[in-house]
Parts: structure tokens; C-alpha cells; sequence
């Protein structure tokens, strides 16, 4: 055998090897969508196994008796869940220990000395959030159904959730003789390294815009908004979209048209409500919160932290693996019709 085809022997052995290391173990692939469209989910085993263990629920408290005095009538100042026992009261405010500040405990959000006391930041943010949970869990069923949310879903145990977002300062921008780039060409793990603008989400989960990547009408008929930058934002988007739930494009669309509702998967509107309550949440609770915080918690341009697709499922196509929420903690489910108690307005 010659020198030649032996250096083309190994060096073929040698491709296989490291392309094989590349794709080890084997993607999966899963059915998602109408058989005949190619509408599959690929999935990496070993990086489903990481994100798996991530999305691990801690363990339950026992349920409390939802009998008795109600929280109002027996502490101060309880303003959210005044309409709940105080065996409820109690069990919820120690799953929340757990969920948001397991290492600060109750002194994160309390003064020890006197719990009533609304000094501290923290204490009126999480009140403003209990309100959102409750907002959520009973007014968008639409995106999140029975299955419901928790302080948990966001926070995983830390007092501050990983994904969350900020106006980008305009320097971060940048612009040149062509005009302002938006983020262009400046690749961000928020919209997967793409050069596409950085900031899809003060457009569409902040503001009201369109989401569109093409029109529907014929220029120049007047209505035709839809152009190369809005396209490039809602790739932006998309991207933001597919990397928070780790799918690809077909799990929510028939992707033979983008801009048809017909033969669409039933999780594109699901996904269309998503955009809506986040808008909903950072236009009504996260926004307005920006004089309750400290100015180190605030963004570069001084507004407050905001939520999006990756807040929550952070990696899953359901937050926390479709797990049950609301069933262990109904408390959180919504205010409760009044049982004759009155509710303290202090």
C-alpha cells in the first residue's frame, strides 16, 4: 500500500471521527406537526439531559387548611393574599422563601423587627408580582391554560430570574452614514449571535408593533408597512422565540407560509398569546415599577427589568416541563370570592 492512500485512509478515518464527535449522541427527532410536511423537532439528547436538569420542581409543601380566620384579619397590611387562611397565608409565604431568597430567607423582603413595614424595595415589588402571578394564572389561560405559574417559574431559587431584559443604551446601537443600525452586525446571545437587531423586544413586547416578515398588500397602495428592518426585528424575535423554548421554526408554524394561519400547528396561537401577555405584564407591572427600584437594579437607559420568552421556560417548550402548578398552590390561582371576611384596604 502507498504512502498516499494510507495518509487518505487516515485522514478520511480522522473525518469521521471528529464529525461523529460532533453529532454524539445521535439527534432525536419528534413528529410534531401534519405528517408529509416535514414538520419535525431535532433535539440533542445531551443537551435535552442539561436543560432537564434545570427545570426540576423543589419539593411541595403539604397543603393547609383553607379554613379559618383569613390573612387580612389577622396580620397587617397585607394587601394580595388577604383572602386566603392564615394556615394558607403562611404556607405560601415559605414556599416563596424557597422559590425567590432560600439563602436571604424572610429578611430579604421583610423588616424582622416589623413585617408590616414597607420599607424595603423588595417588599413592594413582590407584592406588585404576587398581583402579576395571580393576573396571570387567572386571566391567560390562553397561554399558560389550567397549568398555571408560580414565583418559581421565573426566579428558580434566586432572588433575581436569569432571563430578564433592558432597553439597550443608544451607544450600544450605533450608527453610521446609513442611519441608526439597531443592533445590527453586533451579535447578541439575546437573538442567538444573529446579526439581526439586537432589541426585538422593546418593538413587540414592550410597545404594540407588528410582527410581520412580509406584506400581504401590493406597493404602493399605502398600507404596506411591512419593510426590510421590521422584517430583520421579527427574525430577531423568532430567534429570541426558538432559543427560550429549544425548538425549531415547525412547532409553531406550517412553514411552507409563514404568513397563513392555515395548517398551523395549534401552539402558534398559543405562542401568539405569549407575545401578548408579556407585553401585557411589562406594560402594566414591570414597567411601572421602575421608581420602586434602587438605581443599581435599573438598565443602562434606567428602566426596570422585564420579562420574556426565556424568563419562563428558560430552555423548555413548556416552562418547567408542563408541570402542574396551580393545582399544588392554588392560592396563587386568583383572588377568591369573598367568604364574608373583610379585607384590610391598608
Amino acid at each position: 500500500m502507498s504512502k498516499t492512500s494510507t495518509f487518505i485512509r487516515f485522514l478520511l478515518l480522522g473525518t469521521v471521527v471528529l464529525l461523529a464527535g460532533c453529532e454524539r449522541p445521535s439527534p432525536d427527532s419528534i413528529q410534531r406537526g401534519y405528517r408529509g410536511t416535514g414538520m419535525l423537532q431535532v433535539y440533542n439528547p445531551r443537551i435535552v439531559e442539561a436543560i432537564n436538569a434545570k427545570n426540576q420542581l423543589p419539593e411541595v409543601i403539604p397543603a393547609a387548611d383553607a379554613n379559618g380566620p383569613r390573612a387580612s384579619q389577622a396580620f397587617q397590611n397585607v394587601k394580595v393574599l388577604g383572602d386566603v387562611s392564615v394556615a394558607e397565608f403562611t404556607r405560601v409565604m415559605t414556599a416563596i422563601t424557597a422559590w425567590v431568597a432560600p439563602n436571604e430567607g424572610c429578611a430579604y423582603c421583610h423588616d424582622l423587627q416589623n413585617f408590616a413595614d414597607d420599607k424595603l424595595y423588595t417588599k413592594v415589588v413582590s407584592r406588585r408580582m404576587l398581583e402579576m402571578t395571580r393576573h396571570i394564572n387567572s386571566d391567560w389561560k390562553t397561554h399558560v391554560a389550567n397549568t398555571g405559574v408560580t414565583c418559581f417559574t421565573c426566579h428558580r431559587g434566586q432572588p433575581v430570574p436569569s432571563n430578564v431584559w433592558f432597553k439597550e443604551a443608544p451607544q450600544a446601537n450605533g450608527s453610521d452614514f446609513i442611519g441608526d443600525r439597531a443592533g445590527q452586525n453586533a451579535p447578541s446571545m439575546k437573538v442567538a449571535l444573529m446579526a439581526t437587531p439586537s432589541d426585538p423586544f422593546t418593538p413587540f413586547l414592550l410597545e404594540d408593533k407588528n410582527v410581520r416578515v412580509y406584506s400581504t398588500t401590493a406597493l404602493p397602495d399605502g398600507t404596506n408597512r411591512s419593510s426590510l428592518k421590521q422584517t430583520e426585528y421579527t427574525y430577531s424575535l423568532m430567534t429570541h422565540i426558538s432559543s427560550s423554548l429549544n425548538v425549531n421554526c415547525t412547532y409553531c408554524h406550517n412553514t411552507r407560509s409563514f404568513g397563513s394561519w392555515e395548517g398551523n400547528p395549534p401552539q402558534r396561537a398559543t405562542a401568539w398569546y405569549g407575545i401578548r401577555m408579556a407585553r401585557d405584564l411589562n406594560v402594566a407591572y414591570l414597567a411601572p415599577l421602575q421608581s420602586a427600584f434602587p438605581a443599581n437594579r435599573l438598565g443602562p437607559t434606567g428602566d426596570s427589568p422585564k420579562v420574556n420568552c426565556a424568563t419562563c421556560h428558560q430552555g423548555v417548550y413548556k416552562p418547567l416541563n408542563g408541570t402542574p402548578l396551580i393545582k399544588d398552590y392554588p392560592e396563587l390561582a386568583g383572588p377568591r370570592a369573598s367568604s364574608g371576611a373583610t379585607v384590610a384596604a391598608n
